[in-house]
């Protein structure tokens, strides 16, 4: 279920950029700043959907994106997202750092399958990248306080 969730959250930000700027989404992050969140060098490959820019990557253990978009007018849905969320028993911690919010969300017991998540955000303008990360397990997570300098690193690079 979470992972419907995070689909639908690349999904909304997938509407309007061009196909060919895809690889901007690979430049938000270094190979060396991924390996040393996760601990292993991370394949990573640009795609595009709609108007959002993606680059995807996964080892065994975890599952990488990172996406940039343009920021709906009036967008701001991510109190309903976490409402949702916690409705289907997710943990969501919510921080936020000047223009970087970051959250973690764990699973149930019962739901554990679907995977744990940490992502962080910047909103730079009318201008939105994210890198997420989804691990198997709850060991594998990264916590927002790795996550958060690369995402602020990140933000110089849109």
């Amino acid at each position: 279920m979470k992972h419907k969730i995070i689909v639908g959250a690349a999904l909304a930000l997938a509407i309007g950029l061009p196909c060919a700027a895809a690889d901007k989404a690979c430049t938000l992050v270094t190979p060396a700043e991924l390996e040393s969140l996760v601990g292993k060098k991370v394949p990573m490959n640009g795609s595009a959907v709609g108007n959002a820019h993606i680059c995807s990557g996964h080892t065994p253990a975890v599952s990488v994106m990172l996406r940039m978009a343009q920021r709906k007018p009036g967008a701001g849905n991510e109190a309903a997202g976490v409402a949702a969320a916690e409705a289907m028993g997710l943990q969501v911690d919510v921080k936020t750092f000047g223009p970087v919010t970051c959250s973690t969300m764990v699973p149930p017991k019962d739901k554990e399958m679907y995977g744990f998540n940490t992502t962080c955000s910047v909103l730079k303008g009318t201008t939105v990248a994210a890198i997420e990360i989804k691990s198997k397990s709850r060991a594998a997570m990264v916590p927002i306080e790795k996550l958060r300098p690369v995402a602020e690193k990140m933000a110089t690079r849109f």
